[in-house]
């Protein structure tokens, strides 16, 4: 759907200010995620995924839980189509302007919705199972067909003058490595979408500057984070997890999210799309990378190990694990919320005006 990753655009710097850049290029497949919500998540927004891992935090999308779009924002959504439209008629190509009301659902929202043992005996964590460079992919929308009809030439012709040079089809975001590891650069050219963001949402430096002033909540939010994760409770739970895992024929997971890395680092290898390292040379990565020209039965044993891994790593936190560490993560957000309120409420509110 061209407005969502649009509206993820929008929260990139967001995202890479708290996690620090990480490495999770699958979106968190856990289904009923939405249905409970820890008291910052209130805040925080759709998607808030606070880590239980050590592994950072992912920031909404959008504030306000699962609410519907607002009426303003639906109508910048709608000025950044037809901007992009015009933008792509100079540019002499067609563009359907697609209100976003009209946009299909994900085809992934019924996998997503699934509960979460349910979703790992069917996707694992969602990591290899699922081609995510075909997520965008949507046959009832007409700029599908458009671009469809096209040659390859006139196709690579017409992505870049949509998403910029570094994109692909699916118009998927660009991450570029250097001596300091991936980062993001505020000049990419995205193409006509991209000057039709900033057209209508400001310029990237603006928003930047917007996030800015939410630094320190952001720190808070990673010492919290870190106080969570040391708490003796979460400890003895996360010795139990790992010794349960070791029983269940996975040894060596010391950190609850060690399992979810290991088949991205597994993936990345199978698909050469391995991150630069941190000081080793720079290097452009267009994601999430296609699997269509990955050996399929290097694919399908990856797949297996995921779910696998998946389905184990699922019982043996519900086996004690999760219930742990929700108690100290809620006493914990709980009184976090009540000291930092004004802020949380403030995030809240520049996050729904975006």
């Amino acid at each position: 759907m061209k407005t969502s990753r649009t509206a993820s655009a929008l929260a990139v710097l967001a995202i890479l200010a708290v996690a620090g850049c990480g490495n999770d290029k699958a979106p968190v497949a856990s289904g009923d995620q939405n249905k409970d919500k820890s008291p910052l998540a209130e805040y925080m927004g759709e998607g808030f995924v606070s880590s239980s891992g050590g592994g950072g935090l992912r920031v909404a999308v959008r504030a306000g839980g699962a609410q519907q779009p607002s009426e303003e924002e639906l109508a910048k959504q709608r000025k950044v189509e037809d901007a992009t439209a015009a933008c792509m008629k100079t540019a002499g190509f067609e563009y359907v302007a697609v209100p976003p009301e009209q946009n299909a659902k994900s085809k992934f929202t019924d996998a997503f919705n699934l509960p979460p043992d349910k979703f790992a005996e069917q996707y694992g964590y969602g990591i290899s199972t699922i081609d995510w460079s075909k997520a965008g992919n949507d046959d009832t929308n007409p700029n599908t067909k458009i671009r469809s009809a096209l040659s390859p030439a006139a196709q690579k012709a017409y992505d870049k003058a949509l998403n910029g040079p570094n994109a692909n089809g699916s118009g998927a975001v660009v991450i570029q490595g250097g001596k300091d590891g991936p980062s993001t650069n505020g000049t990419q050219d995205l193409g006509c979408r991209g000057k039709a963001v900033e057209q209508v949402y400001g310029k990237g430096e603006d928003r930047a500057a917007g996030f800015k002033k939410f630094d320190s909540l952001f720190k808070d939010i990673q010492a919290l984070q870190k106080r969570i994760d040391a708490d003796q409770r979460v400890v003895d739970a996360t010795s139990a997890w790992s010794d349960c895992m070791a029983d269940a024929g996975h040894a060596g997971f010391e950190k609850v999210d060690d399992p979810r890395t290991k088949v991205q680092q597994k993936l990345d290898a199978l698909t050469g799309s391995t991150p630069p390292a941190k000081g080793g040379p720079a290097k452009t990565i267009t994601g999430p990378p296609s699997f269509d020209k990955v050996d399929a039965a290097k694919l399908t044993e990856l797949r297996k190990f995921e779910i696998d891994l998946a389905v184990a790593d699922q019982k043996c936190k519900a086996k004690g694990y999760d219930d742990a560490y929700k108690k100290v993560q809620y006493d914990a957000e709980k009184e976090f919320v009540d000291q930092h309120k004004a802020e949380l409420e403030s995030y809240r509110d520049e996050m729904a005006n975006r």
